[in-house]
């Protein structure tokens, strides 16, 4: 997760435990992770935007967060309270452990995954006592040790697990070590600045393989793919959807209008406000 530069921002993290608090008015981050995580509001209010909807999580609320998602946290005050914040990392290796200890024969192989996307979930007593444990940490004069830790990520996973049962399949999937779909990824995260990297780190493969994987589905590199559907996704906007190419360029990821016109015209022979006449 790549935090704002806010001031004030004090982030303690102890065995993939953090705990976060901000002393100034609004604190955003760009979450993108190939772990799953569940962050807990101690204070304050969260407001989770990954591009086709907000979630809001209030004082005393928990969401789930699936991995290989580009999402923005802002982190504010409310109602006099800063924000406090606990963010619980679920690591592949971590997983692969528990899936010894709690996994195994826990719910039918029919058993469906969950459904992509950040999960508000519900007040239980089980999440209610985690966090309630885990609060006087917020102090960074009070270190917890790390086998203590150990034991609240096996208690937040268990909380999952107890929720609902398609929290087993998606948790426990070891399937080509967390390679997805670079198509559904890209197609999903096309606004967003990559290097080929992070493209890689994101999708589950390595930098070499991802170049391999990407030759199977286009002949494109993956920047010129990357240009080519944020066109064709603004000439829909403005040429369907009326808008303004000044409401449009930033949208699809363009830094500034004279990029987006010029390489416009290059694909499409014409300039975008043609579209508009």
């Amino acid at each position: 997760m790549q935090e704002s530069s806010n001031p004030i921002q004090p982030i303690f993290n102890y065995n993939d435990v953090f705990f976060s608090f901000f002393y100034d008015d609004v604190g955003s981050c760009i979450h993108r992770s190939s772990d799953y995580a569940l962050n807990y509001v101690y204070a304050g209010e969260m407001v989770l935007d990954y591009g086709t909807e907000q979630i809001r999580i209030g004082k005393g609320e928990c969401v789930f967060i699936p991995r290989d998602h580009h999402i923005t946290l802002y982190k504010k005050s409310c109602d006099g309270e800063r924000y406090c914040g606990i963010f619980l990392k679920f690591t592949r290796p971590f997983l692969r452990e528990m899936y010894g200890r709690f996994g195994q024969g826990r719910v039918p192989d029919s058993t469906p995954k969950l459904d992509g996307g950040p999960i508000k979930l519900p007040r239980t007593a089980e999440l209610t006592s985690l966090f309630a444990s885990m609060t006087p940490y917020f102090d960074p004069e009070v270190k917890p040790q790390g086998d203590f830790m150990d034991l609240k990520m096996q208690e937040g996973l268990l909380a999952l697990l107890h929720i609902d049962d398609r929290f087993a399949p998606t948790l426990f999937d070891f399937n080509e070590p967390w390679k997805i779909d670079i198509l559904e990824f890209l197609n999903q995260n096309y606004m967003y600045e990559f290097t080929m990297a992070e493209m890689a780190h994101y999708t589950g493969r390595s930098l070499a393989t991802f170049k391999r994987d990407f030759k199977k589905i286009s002949d494109l590199t993956p920047e010129k793919w990357l240009i080519r559907k944020r066109l064709e996704v603004a000439y829909a906007k403005i040429k369907e959807g009326g808008r303004k190419v000044v409401e449009v360029y930033a949208e699809v990821g363009f830094k500034n209008p004279s990029h987006f016109s010029t390489a416009f015209k290059k694909q499409y022979g014409v300039p975008p406000t043609a579209l508009l006449a």
